[in-house]
């Protein structure tokens, strides 16, 4: 009974990691790496808003990541944009008619598909002449999302039944450069779908320690009075 209750939880887990029979990789990402966070929030703004939004966080809160409100206006905003506005696409709305799909909103997608999930995506791409934009991936199959990096990564084709991955045409980085350019975007992604996680851990752990350093007198001042009669 136990095992099977195991396996039940374990189940949803399992599947998402087997999402197209591909296993997922480790993603690398810190949040705490203020340096690859403005890298993933420059990748996300030049390859991803295009398209994807972000339409709960606002570009301000982006100093919370080391930048000045000065460099998001000249490094992030394009468009005409203002500091306080929230990161939304200008995606059309012919944008379901070309894709199959409304691209979804990436505010909390880390959360919800989480970042090994994403980093292992981000790296599966491949081109493939039977879809409709011409590319495919290997985690998700028939994927409506053509692939926006591919100038960085180049082309790679796919042997499905090998699991195995071929270079087609260099793109503008190596592999270990492009892995470390999705590690940032992931990382950006993962900031973004809970800003405040690390001052909220940090504040759990100091709680924790002032409960523990308040407790623990009382308890062992209680317990001596308890037993203090029994030898």
């Amino acid at each position: 009974m136990k095992k099977l209750l195991f396996a039940l939880l374990l189940a949803p887990l399992a599947a998402l990691a087997a999402e197209g029979g591909y296993r997922l990789d480790h993603s690398p990402h810190d949040i705490k790496d203020l340096v690859s966070l403005q890298s993933g929030a420059r990748t996300f703004v030049n390859y991803c808003l295009g398209c994807h939004g972000a339409q709960y966080v606002r570009y301000k809160s982006l100093t919370d990541i080391g930048l000045t409100e000065a460099q998001i206006r000249e490094n992030l905003l394009f468009s005409g944009e203002k500091v306080g506005d929230m990161m939304k696409s200008p995606v059309p709305a012919q944008a379901k008619q070309w894709f199959g799909v409304v691209p979804p909103d990436l505010s909390v997608i880390a959360r919800s598909r989480g970042p090994d999930w994403l980093y292992t995506y981000l790296r599966t791409f491949y081109r493939d002449p039977k879809t409709t934009t011409g590319w495919n991936n290997a985690l998700f199959p028939n994927v409506a999302m053509p692939h926006a990096l591919y100038l960085l990564q180049g082309e790679l084709t796919y042997d499905a039944e090998k699991k195995v991955f071929a270079e087609k045409s260099r793109g503008a980085l190596s592999r270990t450069e492009y892995d470390a350019t999705v590690r940032d975007l992931v990382n950006f992604l993962a900031w973004i779908g809970e800003p405040h996680a690390a001052a909220r851990k940090n504040t759990g752990i100091v709680v924790l320690l002032v409960l523990a350093l308040l407790v623990f007198p009382l308890a062992y001042w209680l317990k001596k009075e308890y037993w203090k009669d029994v030898k």
